[in-house]
């Protein structure tokens, strides 16, 4: 699909049509490497590194904001270039958020309904990374690394009423986020009428919902849509769940949704029969980051929900969301060898 969405758009720009899909092949070896690596390491070792790793997140995210070192794309500063290849260290803030709330949940399991040792040191490591990464700005990273770790907590057990009082605290933040930022509240404006700008914000949306209703039931056929074809921007990348509807039509994007919810459903039996709160809550997280990441994915292209930057996990264009999505699986293959029934 990555080809197929991206090869016309590659030869006009780049002149080589094979320009993208060969990067993300290449994106594909690193991410299968890392994922056996993550299958083998002892999962004493990773909660061992839970800190560490933490402290490196948190430094690439500083650096990243660094001119001359992170490179900036359409006002933005994400991304350290290498050559041909990219790095988020976003992607990687996510695992390691993760990694390390899994720890600091097994640590401070007897005490997690405390607000002062359980509930307020975990949002203060949450609100440092998350105030990283919407100084880039990415307010859809920073919005699923708050979910995730939200997920994390109440499953870890803290008190139901500090979760509720902090997004009370927050949602003053995230409406001046949303709303007190002009393309921002462009855009939650359009997600309700996109055709009051048409040629504009809303042009993107429009050609998705063109792209889907295109499809039919079958699809127009592989390698056959129009949309591509530089009106829907993104294509290949954030809205690459539309080419797929218009290609293989409701047939193509109903099996990727099912797909996406077996992935679900057999991550949460790892989650009910791991071994070790450490790795339950591991699990828990990353079956909450690609779940929370593929409904926002598809929920957007499909109008549901105003356009945000999220690429649709394992199948979007994208080094390092590929590379830590594959790793978080392999992590999770590891937490699987630990379980009592797993099969």
């Amino acid at each position: 699909m990555i080809y197929s969405a991206s090869a016309i758009y590659a030869d006009s720009v780049m002149k080589d049509s094979l320009y993208y899909i060969k990067r993300h092949l290449i994106y594909i070896a690193i991410g299968l490497v890392m994922m056996v690596l993550a299958m083998s390491v002892d999962m004493n070792k990773i909660r061992a590194m839970a800190k560490p790793i933490m402290l490196a997140s948190i430094a690439l995210l500083l650096i990243v904001l660094v001119p001359h070192i992170g490179s900036q794309t359409a006002g933005a500063r994400r991304w350290f270039k290498f050559g041909p290849l990219s790095f988020q260290p976003s992607e990687f803030a996510k695992i390691a958020m993760i990694i390390y709330m899994a720890d600091f949940i097994t640590r401070k399991e007897k005490v997690m309904k405390s607000f002062l040792h359980g509930f307020l040191p975990a949002i203060i490591i949450l609100g440092g990374a998350v105030g990283l990464v919407l100084l880039e700005p990415d307010l859809g990273t920073a919005i699923t690394i708050s979910a995730i770790t939200v997920i994390m907590l109440f499953a870890g057990g803290v008190r139901t009423l500090y979760i509720l009082a902090s997004f009370l605290v927050s949602a003053p933040v995230l409406y001046a986020l949303l709303f007190r930022v002009p393309y921002r509240r462009k855009r939650m404006m359009i997600f309700l009428n996109p055709w009051s700008d048409k040629r504009g914000t809303g042009f993107q949306i429009i050609q998705s919902f063109v792209a889907l209703g295109s499809g039919g039931l079958f699809g127009v056929g592989l390698g056959q849509s129009r949309q591509k074809l530089f009106y829907l921007p993104a294509s290949h990348t954030d809205f690459i769940f539309s080419i797929i509807g218009e290609e293989l039509g409701f047939i193509g994007t109903a099996a990727v949704v099912i797909l996406f919810g077996i992935f679900v459903w057999q991550g949460m039996k790892i989650v009910f029969r791991a071994a070790g709160t450490f790795e339950r809550t591991m699990a828990l997280g990353i079956v909450s980051m690609i779940g929370f990441e593929a409904m926002i994915n598809i929920g957007v292209t499909a109008g549901a929900l105003p356009t945000k930057g999220l690429p649709l996990p394992f199948i979007s264009y994208g080094g390092s969301g590929l590379i830590f999505h594959l790793m978080a699986v392999g992590i999770l293959f590891n937490i699987a060898k630990t379980c009592e029934s797993c099969e």
